[in-house]
């Protein structure tokens, strides 16, 4: 029962449930980046360097055995995941900006002066009487 304690307070840490929701957007994101490369930014660049279809760029290795797909190396979809990654490295850095540009600020603000405690307001009004009474 005591492992299970354990392992039910690591589980509720908040690290590790920031970290399950981040994974979980990450999944989503890169199928997200992963369409925006694919369906948008792939065609408009095969268009631009003389209708090329990234995915179908391959070169074949030896010749097919019947009943088999043909050995292939797909650069094209090298290209893509090359891409796909650089997009998201890219959209990574910028939130990291972003996320850091406000922690710089919340730092920069000066942290608000505490109010004398009363002890401090006290001996502060006695330190003005002793004074008071040393002038005369």
């Amino acid at each position: 029962m005591k492992l299970f304690d354990e392992f039910k307070a690591f589980v509720m840490r908040g690290n590790v449930v920031d970290m399950a929701v981040g994974v979980i957007i990450g999944g989503a994101f890169g199928k997200i980046v992963t369409s925006l490369v694919n369906d948008i930014f792939m065609p408009i660049i095969g268009v631009l360097i003389g209708n090329v279809n990234f995915s179908d760029l391959q070169i074949k290795l030896g010749e097919p055995l019947e009943g088999a797909e043909q050995a292939a190396i797909k650069y094209g979809m090298f290209i893509q995941e090359v891409v796909n990654f650089l997009i998201i490295a890219l959209c990574i850095f910028m939130v990291i900006k972003v996320i850091n540009k406000l922690q710089k600020k919340k730092e920069e603000a000066p942290a608000p002066v505490p109010e004398p405690t009363k002890e401090e307001v006290l001996l502060s009004e006695i330190r003005d009487a002793l004074n008071k009474i040393a002038e005369k």
